[in-house]
């Protein structure tokens, strides 16, 4: 992962979001590298984590080329040019299923053998 994509994911943790997921989309699109999705709890914690990430990237002097979609904090969209992120209010999310849309550019998850997970307990 490159560094914006790492700051924005550590931004995005710290204001408490939920199931982020970082998508690697260079094989597909011509117009970002990234796609970072994750969910809020509410309509205003969308709001407030899309403030935070704003403001704190606003500090290292990256501003979004542009943001959609926070008047109603349903599902908004942050352009950082190589990086787009979407933030969902999670019933929103479920509905409109990107991860489904983009489902061969998730990262690869390794199950835990029986055994191992038997270890675990």
């Amino acid at each position: 992962m490159e560094g914006r994509v790492e700051t924005i994911v550590k931004l995005l943790s710290d204001k408490k979001a939920e199931d982020i997921l970082v998508l690697d989309v260079r094989s597909k699109v011509d117009y970002t590298d990234h796609f970072i999705i994750c969910s809020a709890h509410s309509t205003r914690h969308a709001q407030g984590i899309s403030d935070y990430v704003i403001s704190e990237l606003e500090k290292l002097n990256l501003k979004p080329l542009g943001v959609e979609g926070w008047e109603t904090g349903n599902w908004i969209i942050l352009d950082y040019n190589t990086v787009i992120v979407h933030i969902f209010f999670e019933p929103v999310r479920a509905l409109y299923a990107l991860e489904e849309l983009w489902a061969e550019y998730l990262p690869r998850r390794r199950e835990v053998p029986s055994q191992e997970r038997d270890t675990f307990q």
